[in-house]
């Protein structure tokens, strides 16, 4: 063990590009293993702090590999951070349109099956990209295509994924907010090992169907009212999902605002031409979907509501946990 560590130690005894330092990480790593190799079995057997010394080593060089080999997600996370502000489009903030991507790339799990999920990345094909929800979010994935190419060796859905994570924080000024990205998402070789189409929810339908979908990929009625939460963010488009308007005054920011507008605003059937949706009877300005007003009408999902109406601390908290949830549903690294 003692000769492996101090292998590792000369490894990096000078600074060296991060493939050169991988490469003789590698090789030294090699000679120390073999070295160890060689030490008498009965040294070890005969005693236990050489078994527990020896353990301690492995342990060690798995962290150290770890450390030498995977993505360098913090400055993948800095990139995408930087490309969140855009005064040309939309509230000024490409954020909500990631955390979208994000979501529907994960939203289409199934506990039954265990297909879908937010490893795979099958909204880079048309089966998928075309699903009606799906509308628009060509515009998130084109704008993570440069991030790609800087990290060819990142794979989609882990860009995907880190855009939703980066976004939230970005947009998040409650430090309850505590997320925990975690990365090693494989995307899949062709489309059809993508999931059945249809996953999504229908914005147009009740608390029936918005069970339906939450409690395929595993979720209570607090975890369903949690991450409508993240509704305070964006809004909707004709051109998209057919509804218009957002949901809150302050859609750039991730807020318990949604659940206050819920209970605080009286909401009218608006009288257009589009699909139904609801609209504020003050000023005329926000709109809720039929999904997001099921979250008052229905008493189980009520009762969430106004608990994060009341504290946002605890939405924060709730959301986080159902938020890693969702986008760590089906994958493990």
């Amino acid at each position: 063990v003692d000769s492996i560590l101090v292998a590792l130690r000369k490894a990096d005894a000078t600074p060296l590009p991060m493939f050169a330092r991988l490469a003789k990480f590698r090789k030294s790593f090699s000679a120390a293993f073999k070295e160890a190799k060689s030490l008498r079995p009965k040294m070890i057997k005969n005693d236990p702090m050489m078994v527990v010394g020896a353990l301690a080593g492995v342990g060690g060089l798995y962290g150290a590999y770890v450390y030498f080999t995977q993505p360098d997600y913090a400055a993948i996370k800095k990139d995408i951070a930087e490309l969140l502000d855009n005064f040309d489009y939309d509230d000024g903030s490409y954020g909500p349109v990631l955390v979208r991507l994000a979501w529907h790339n994960a939203g289409t799990y199934s506990v039954f099956d265990k297909t879908g999920g937010s490893a795979g990345a099958a909204m880079r094909w048309a089966a998928e990209a075309g699903d009606d929800a799906n509308a628009g979010l060509d515009v998130a994935r084109g704008l993570l295509e440069p991030i790609k190419a800087k990290y060819p060796d990142v794979s989609y859905s882990d860009i995907w994924t880190l855009a939703g994570y980066t976004a939230l924080e970005q947009m998040c000024p409650n430090e309850n907010l505590k997320l925990n990205f975690v990365g090693g998402r494989k995307d899949y070789a062709e489309a059809k090992e993508g999931p059945v189409q249809g996953r999504l929810p229908d914005a147009a339908r009740g608390p029936d169907h918005l069970r339906a979908v939450f409690y395929r990929m595993g979720f209570s009625d607090k975890e369903i009212v949690a991450l409508s939460g993240a509704h305070a963010l964006g809004r909707c488009h004709t051109d998209r999902s057919g509804f218009k308007g957002p949901w809150t005054y302050g859609p750039t920011t991730l807020s318990n605002e949604y659940f206050k507008l819920l209970f605080s605003e009286k909401w009218i059937p608006k009288k257009w031409d589009g699909p139904f949706q609801y609209e504020n009877a003050s000023d005329k300005t926000l709109m809720m979907l039929p999904t997001d007003y099921c979250l008052v009408e229905d008493p189980d999902f009520k009762k969430y509501a106004e608990m994060y109406a009341k504290d946002e601390d605890l939405f924060m908290k709730d959301f986080s946990k159902a938020w890693d949830k969702l986008q760590n549903n089906g994958f493990t690294c």
